[in-house]
């Protein structure tokens, strides 16, 4: 009998909810690993961006030399699934950025920061995401983004009931307003890891 190998992911671990990530992948069979350096990312099949502060993480991904080596995983088809913040980091437009900031890009949508307000804003909501089958996914915004533009090739996974769009996918790219690693939703996660599967197909 053939066995296959754990998919080898990484948590970007500059800044933000590292640990939960690395729980929920470890828990769904992965090969876990946290990634602070181009060395740590070029042993990965797949790489996570956290819920954090967005231009903090942007930052730290330049002082750690980090950012081009990112945007070349990205531009070579390293599937990569961004929460919050990483959603943030991963479109090719933001706005209400703070001044000078960047993000990795390859996901052609335009963002906004804090869509929803303060800390004081955070709220919980079902979700509808036909992709992850019929049971509805429960989601939790904490100072959340929001997918204001989605270019052509973007599927629109999940919205609001008022049609606000908070989950995307664009070919190895995956992005949510929300943060699934805290409330024990492990779909999105395991999307991820089936896309880190194909490609090592």
């Amino acid at each position: 009998m053939v066995t296959t190998p754990a998919p080898r992911v990484g948590v970007l671990a500059l800044q933000g909810d590292v640990r939960e990530h690395v729980r929920v992948l470890t828990d769904l069979g992965a090969d876990v690993t946290t990634v602070r350096r181009p060395t740590e990312l070029a042993a990965i099949d797949g790489l996570v961006l956290p819920g954090g502060e967005s231009s903090v993480i942007d930052k730290l991904s330049r002082a750690f030399g980090m950012r081009e080596p990112v945007r070349e995983a990205i531009a070579t088809g390293m599937p990569v699934y961004g929460t919050c913040a990483g959603l943030i980091l991963l479109a090719d437009r933001i706005t209400d950025g703070i001044v000078g900031q960047q993000t990795f890009g390859g996901l052609d949508v335009t963002v906004r920061r804090n869509a929803f307000g303060s800390q004081v804003d955070s709220f919980e909501v079902d979700l509808d995401v036909p992709a992850l089958g019929e049971s509805p996914v429960h989601a939790v915004f904490i100072r959340a983004p929001l997918v204001e533009e989605a270019g052509a090739g973007v599927e629109r996974l999940a919205a609001l009931d008022d049609g606000r769009v908070v989950a995307v996918r664009q070919g190895s790219l995956l992005g949510t307003s929300f943060h699934p690693e805290v409330t024990g939703e492990h779909r999105f996660h395991a999307l991820f890891l089936d896309m880190v599967r194909e490609r090592q197909r």
